[in-house]
């Protein structure tokens, strides 16, 4: 692959990982309940889930899941019923706090896990893939090509979200996001609501 192919990839992969969704309300929720190592966690879990993606779809593995209806239709569910059981997380009762180090470790593996199933249960990140490769992978591509592919979408969309994180936990913003986290917890709810009905009915 040309430097001015993967740079086209890349432009490309930039812009798919900053357009607004889930993720990016996950992110910063996490970040302001859990501070920035929460934060990014949930980001390294995305990236690691949209590189799977990607390689799945560079091996030719992404075809079969969206044409395979019953395959993408469970994806699809699951994703749904996920962003529901993250609404639900967001607004119920929390439970009493444990100790610092318990509560750092369990908020980073949250954050992580949550980070890559809104990634990894979105069939329809297959299908973006799937319509940028065509115009990227060529039939003899070799592994080294398909892992570059893999490393340039799942690390530009960890990066993005790292930064996320940093521009949140780093900024005034967090103080006044920490001060209204009962409104922000009842956004992200909504928005995760939306977006599931979204996935089931559009």
């Amino acid at each position: 692959m040309t430097f001015t192919l993967w740079l086209s990839l890349a432009t490309i992969c930039t812009l798919g990982a900053m357009s607004p969704g889930p993720s990016l309300a996950l992110v910063i929720r996490n970040t302001v309940r859990g501070g920035i190592q929460q934060g990014m966690a949930t980001a390294i879990g995305h990236g690691l889930g949209i590189a799977l993606y990607a390689l799945l779809v560079a091996m030719g593995l992404g075809l079969m899941i969206t044409q395979t209806p019953w395959l993408f239709e469970a994806i699809r569910y699951l994703g749904a019923t996920f962003l529901v059981y993250l609404a639900w997380q967001a607004i119920k009762p929390k439970p009493a706090t444990t100790s610092s180090n318990d509560e750092a470790s369990y908020g980073r593996y949250h954050g992580f896990s949550g980070g890559f199933l809104v990634a990894f249960l979105n069939p329809k990140i297959a299908i973006f893939f799937i319509a940028l490769f065509s115009q990227f992978v060529r039939a003899d591509a070799g592994w080294t090509e398909k892992v570059i592919m893999m490393a340039t979408a799942g690390g530009i969309d960890a990066l993005w979200y790292c930064l996320v994180a940093a521009g949140v936990a780093r900024t005034p913003l967090m103080g006044w996001l920490q001060h209204n986290t009962l409104w922000l917890d009842r956004a992200t709810a909504l928005i995760l609501i939306v977006l599931a009905i979204r996935v089931v009915w559009i």
